[in-house]
């Protein structure tokens, strides 16, 4: 009787054991699938949750500052990217968001310390190598090295070549530095994946009646 009473306890800490463990893994994931469906204001309540439970869950940092960036709170973004280095300095995906808040938050220098570390460290294959290059092409346009713009955005569209936006801003930044010939071949792609694309128009006729 009383080995069995032992083996009924043993099996109900078990199977709470197991449902802990288990409900940890959904919340978790769930922070995550509520990110990739827009739903970043509910994906940054369950992180702040999981951090609370787990101040050292380095994952729940990433996706909460990755739901801040496109919820547009850059600030909040920044401090917790912070927060998240802390815990995992060599994370480079903290690396990138806060290269990202600081951008939006008109830190050009921080921001630019950031992706070029970025750059430096991730594998040519990473996920955001692409968008690390546009945005310091976009703050070397700020600050007006169209030359250097040039050869970040044209990494950028090597990378990803599928983002008629960027084409564009390659386009502009060719343009402001001269070499129309080339703003001209930028503005034909980003129309060639989107002919009706106003900016790329405007853009490209600009150029060509320079070009006259």
């Amino acid at each position: 009787m009383v080995l069995n009473l032992k083996k009924t306890l043993v099996a109900i800490f078990l199977f709470n054991s197991f449902c802990s463990v288990f409900a940890q893994s959904v919340l978790k994931q769930d922070a995550l699938v509520l990110y990739n469906n827009g739903r970043y204001p509910e994906a940054v309540a369950v992180c702040e949750q999981e951090i609370a439970e787990n101040p050292k869950r380095v994952e729940s940092y990433v996706v909460m500052c990755w739901a801040l960036i496109r919820n547009k709170q850059y600030s909040e973004a920044e401090q917790r990217s912070l927060a998240g280095l802390a815990v995992s300095p060599y994370d480079l995906r903290l690396t990138e968001v806060l290269g990202e808040a600081r951008y939006y938050l008109g830190k050009n220098n921080g921001a630019m310390e950031q992706f070029q570390k970025y750059v430096a460290n991730a594998p040519e294959s990473g996920s955001r190598i692409g968008t690390a290059y546009y945005f310091m092409g976009e703050i070397y346009i700020r600050q007006a090295r169209y030359q250097h713009a040039d050869i970040a955005l044209s990494t950028a569209v090597r990378k990803e070549p599928l983002l008629e936006k960027w084409w564009i801003r390659l386009g502009y930044a060719r343009e402001m530095a001269g070499n129309y010939h080339e703003a001209v071949d930028a503005y034909d792609e980003a129309l060639r994946l989107n002919s009706s694309s106003v900016d790329a128009e405007r853009g490209r006729t600009r150029v060509s009646a320079k070009l006259q």
